[in-house]
């Protein structure tokens, strides 16, 4: 069975310099207005035949916001930051820059004592593996750019080190397409066509 699952990255809730690790923060206005700007060309992704998003509040949101009504995924939750939880990048690196270095580096490596990146990946790759849909089945999912990230990461089967180089803006969408193990990533020329 072949499906295809698009996601759309959560609107932001603060600048990106300003970005906390497991931040749950509302949308912010910016994010408002972006997702009112967004909207014409995201809108007909909610004829999706299942439609998903990460439990925060700015991912509820913007699915809400876009007309999804979304079933909340806990799989599609953040990456469990431990006792970093709430801090910037900086803020952790100014703490504890060897524990920083080390996670940043190693991707088994769980320093501020929650999740690692690659049981991160894991996760949420084992909830893309797992949606029992029918082929020709479209699903959209409002979720974190880390949890794209992560899905990316996964369906391409790259090193887990590839996490750090990717790049997701908010609102932009990303087309998977395929089936457990066998997935392709798919660019199309606008978020209108993604589902």
């Amino acid at each position: 069975m072949v499906f295809r699952v698009t996601f759309v990255a959560a609107a932001r809730s603060s600048p990106l310099l300003a970005e906390r690790f497991q931040d749950d923060r509302p949308l912010d206005q910016a994010g408002w207005d972006e997702v009112q700007y967004m909207a014409g060309g995201l809108l007909p992704l909610a004829a999706a035949d299942l439609r998903y998003c990460s439990p925060t509040q700015r991912s509820r949101a913007t699915g809400d916001a876009l007309g999804y009504a979304p079933l909340v995924q806990l799989a599609l939750r953040d990456c469990d930051m431990g006792r970093w939880r709430g801090l910037t990048l900086g803020e952790a690196m100014a703490r504890e820059p060897g524990a920083v270095d080390a996670w940043l580096g190693d991707a088994r490596c769980t320093p501020h004592g929650g999740e690692s990146l690659l049981a991160f990946i894991s996760r949420v790759g084992g909830w893309l593996d797992t949606r029992p849909v029918d082929d020709g089945c479209r699903v959209v999912a409002v979720a974190e750019p880390s949890v794209i990230r992560a899905a990316l990461v996964y369906a391409l089967k790259a090193p887990p080190a590839t996490y750090w180089n990717l790049d997701v803006r908010p609102l932009s969408t990303t087309t998977l397409a395929g089936h457990q193990g066998r997935w392709n990533l798919r660019f199309d020329g606008g978020a209108a066509h993604a589902a």
